[in-house]
Formats: structure tokens, C-alpha cells, sequence
């Protein structure tokens, strides 16, 4: 990994979450997630599961540029993983581990967080060069699973992803997750359908609240 995606991994524990965009045109990506960076969230992860979403990420840099780290998420295959950096992703994450990918954002130059739930697919990720490993889905386990799999694995940073929301964020980061992944919690489809933009923002608030909290302990 270069210096400048050691310096956007650091920046990604330091804002502690990633927001999850999954949705269904370009223009509810690019207006939720106005709504979401408005209450503070600034991270944000551009899933392959939106249409077109290579487009969709370069709309977003264009739109918001400097204003968020944008990235790309359920990167699957090494032309999804090219197909990301080209359109402006900075970092790239998956729910599962596939060497192939590992090793493309290894050439690509960015940081790359794959997928992983049993111990031995956490050490496995982060021997195949994981920079950090996305713990999915972690509302199977919650805070006290995170808290289990670092007592043993403490040099690996994890990213839960999967019922993370205002009320689990701190539990979360008191168990050790380096950052984490929240996706419905604060892209909230039915929110985003009624454009309740305002109210997308008020749930933003209240998790970074959260979250400054659990940090501030």
C-alpha cells in the first residue's frame, strides 16, 4: 500500500464509520448521501449493488469532492476493483476475501478491507494482505463477538459491518473495532423513497453523537 492509502486507512479509523450506500438510482445515492454528510458522517462506500455505480462515484467526487473519502464496497472481481479506482475510489471493500482482489487493489495502490466472520478467515484475509478486515455480518455476533476475536488477533484492525446503528456504535468501539461499516441505519430506504432528507440527517447527528461518546470514554 502506498503512503497516501496508509494515510486514507488512518483517516478511516480516525472518522470511525463508513457509510453503506445501497440503493436504487444514482440520484437517491447522491441525495441521501448529501443528507448522511450533512450529519456528519464523511466516510462513504459506494456499493457495486447501485447501478452504474462507477458513474455514480464519479458524480459524487465531482458533487462533494474534498468533503468525503469516498471508496467503493461488494468490490468483487479485479475489474470492479479497477473499474472503482478509475472512477475515484480511494480505498475498496467486500464482503468475502477473493485473492484476486486483494491483489488488484495491491497494484492499484489502495487500501483494501475484504470480508471475513470465523477467526480463521480474519487471519486468512489479513495474510492474503488485508489492511483491514470488515466483520460481516456483525449483528450475528454483536459487540461481544468483536470484543472475542481481538482478545487473540489484536494486530488486526476490524471494521464491523451489519447492525451497527446509534444505539450498537459505541458497544461496538468500546469492544476494539477499529472503525465501522452502517448502512440502513443511516441510509434508510424508506427515508430516502420519501425524500426525508432532514430527518436522514438528524439520524447522522444522533450516531456521530454516539460515536464521539463512546470515543471520549
Amino acid at each position: 500500500m502506498s503512503n497516501n492509502g496508509t494515510a486514507i486507512l488512518k483517516r478511516i479509523g480516525e472518522l470511525g464509520v463508513v457509510l453503506v450506500v445501497r440503493c436504487e438510482t444514482e440520484e437517491e445515492a447522491v441525495q441521501g448521501i448529501r443528507a448522511v454528510v450533512a450529519g456528519g458522517i464523511k466516510a462513504v462506500e459506494i456499493t457495486f449493488t447501485v447501478p452504474g455505480a462507477p458513474g455514480v462515484i464519479r458524480r459524487v467526487k465531482r458533487d462533494l469532492g474534498d468533503a468525503v473519502l469516498l471508496g467503493a464496497g461488494t468490490v468483487l472481481t479485479p475489474e470492479e476493483a479497477e473499474d472503482a479506482v478509475d472512477a475515484g475510489a480511494l480505498y475498496l471493500i467486500a464482503p468475502n476475501a477473493d485473492e484476486k482482489v486483494i491483489g488488484a487493489a495491491k497494484r492499484l495502490g489502495v487500501p483494501i478491507i475484504p470480508g471475513a466472520f470465523t477467526p480463521t478467515e480474519v487471519v486468512r484475509a489479513w495474510d492474503m494482505g488485508a489492511d483491514a478486515v470488515k466483520v460481516f455480518p456483525a449483528s450475528v455476533g454483536g459487540p461481544a463477538y468483536i470484543r472475542a476475536l481481538r482478545a487473540p488477533l489484536p494486530h488486526i484492525p476490524l471494521v464491523p459491518t451489519g447492525g451497527v446503528d446509534e444505539h450498537t456504535v459505541g458497544d461496538f468501539l468500546r469492544a476494539g473495532a477499529f472503525a465501522v461499516g452502517a448502512g440502513g441505519a443511516l441510509f434508510d430506504h424508506k427515508r430516502l423513497r420519501a425524500k426525508d432528507y432532514a430527518g436522514m440527517t438528524d439520524v447522522a447527528k444522533r450516531f456521530m453523537a454516539a460515536l464521539r461518546a463512546a470515543r471520549d470514554q
